[in-house]
């Protein structure tokens, strides 16, 4: 967590009203407790209006108030309905920082706006089928540090294989994940099922940023070829 991103977290737990000590600040947001003290110093120095000592714990001992999103009723609307459906359908780590994000909208919109948006013309009322979704948080980190990933995969026809890939995209379609890879085994792009994956692992090595092998590349060849945009599982067979 990037240094302003936890400041900004510790703002957000002290306007909850309650007595905090440093060690359960730690553990919150999995630092150190020299880290939350010296968090807690630069907050007290820009003005945050928070007392109390080390050993003993820590409050705000006044309401503080953060700018107001600009945002229109249509835009506030999207978002919520947009966090609240990641809330349900995304891995463990992902529902956890919806939740976060929606405390932080509600920080910074105005009462009024939340008024409006609680109004909503829109929700979620359908429940989100139960989807394995153990291999997310590792696709996710992988994408973002160009990491191979050794998979065993049971295609549709229940045949296991073990390959290795270039993950490049996860996507949603409102009853499973999937992921866009390029895969070594077959020399192109696959797309697989996460629920379909039995192991995933990392650590053996990164990929280039290849032309002709990222996710771009892939939306191109779709379309070129189907005249169509991505669609759901079963356009690319593993």
């Amino acid at each position: 967590m990037r240094r302003t991103d936890r400041l900004f977290e510790l703002i957000q737990l002290f306007r909850e009203g309650r007595l905090w000590r440093g060690q359960d600040l730690a553990d919150r947001l999995e630092v150190s407790v020299r880290t939350i003290y010296r968090d807690i110093d630069t907050l007290i120095a820009s003005g945050v209006p928070i007392e109390g000592e080390r050993g003993v714990g820590y409050l705000l001992r006044a309401p503080i108030f953060l700018p107001p999103l600009t945002l229109s009723s249509e835009e506030l609307e999207a978002l919520y309905l947009g966090v609240e459906q990641v809330r349900r359908a995304g891995d463990p780590a992902l529902s956890r920082a919806a939740t976060a994000l929606r405390g932080k909208i509600d920080a910074v919109v105005a009462e009024v706006r939340r008024a409006e948006a609680g109004q909503s013309a829109v929700s979620i009322l359908s429940p989100v089928p139960e989807m394995e979704q153990t291999h997310l948080p590792l696709l996710r980190q992988a994408i973002r540090d160009r990491a191979l990933v050794a998979i065993e995969y049971l295609s549709l026809q229940d045949e296991v294989s073990s390959r290795v890939v270039w993950p490049l995209n996860l996507q949603y379609w409102g009853t499973t994940w999937t992921f866009v890879a390029w895969c070594e085994l077959r020399g192109d792009f696959r797309v697989f099922r996460a629920d379909r994956i039995q192991r995933a692992e990392t650590g053996i090595g990164t990929f280039p940023d290849q032309p002709g092998k990222t996710y771009a590349d892939f939306i191109v060849q779709v379309e070129a070829r189907d005249g169509d945009k991505f669609r759901p599982p079963g356009v690319l067979p593993p």
